[in-house]
């Protein structure tokens, strides 16, 4: 986390020097989120060498056993762990429902939208870690109807919810301070919002 910190701070002084926006308010929101969890993907191994980065063009898990697979590259595996960045507190999001160790690291930091809202540029920073193994049934599907564009994805539930929250690794004491929302689905996309509305990771 302290290596994300480091980049970001140096990429974004870099910036500022061109006179160019900060890379969290020039990325898409989707996009943030997945390169600070990539970050985190690549990073991880050089301090758990019992873990590598699956080789495998968008294999699963994220990471993988060292040395239990050929080129440590694997398509689909029940071992590992799968990695996502989030802004949001819960109700995150991937692609199939299944059985997987699951890590998220949720962040608070600025969008691109912030500058048209004239909301001022605060520091980007870690809310919390939490990682649990979920099921399937801790996921919750959503289709789209036929008309739609959007990505296809399943949340995690309560139940999962609960699980990951139970297992938290890190926490940001000022987390304490904000004000839990009862039903995710229904909050307002602010910061430490707990919808879910883009897909990371």
């Amino acid at each position: 986390m302290q290596d994300f910190l480091n980049f970001l701070g140096f990429i974004n002084q870099q910036l500022a020097t061109r006179d160019l926006e900060r890379l969290e308010s020039m990325l898409m929101p989707a996009n943030f989120s997945s390169m600070v969890g990539e970050f985190m993907i690549s990073s991880i191994p050089k301090y758990c060498s019992t873990l590598v980065k699956n080789q495998y063009h968008n294999g699963h898990p994220d990471l993988i056993p060292a040395g239990r697979f050929l080129k440590d590259a694997v398509q689909h595996a029940d071992e590992g762990i799968e990695v996502k960045g989030s802004r949001y507190l819960r109700a995150w999001q991937g692609h199939n429902p299944e059985d997987t160790w699951l890590m998220v690291f949720v962040f608070d930091s600025n969008r691109p939208a912030d500058i048209s809202k004239d909301i001022a540029p605060r520091p980007f920073r870690f809310v919390k870690v939490v990682g649990a193994r979920l099921v399937k049934s801790d996921w919750t599907f959503a289709g789209r109807s036929e008309t739609s564009r959007r990505t296809i994805t399943a949340s995690i539930n309560e139940s999962g919810f609960q699980k990951m929250q139970a297992n938290w690794i890190y926490q940001d004491p000022e987390l304490l301070k904000v004000p839990q929302v009862s039903h995710p689905e229904t909050a307002p996309p602010e910061p430490f919002s707990e919808a879910a509305i883009e897909v990371e990771g």
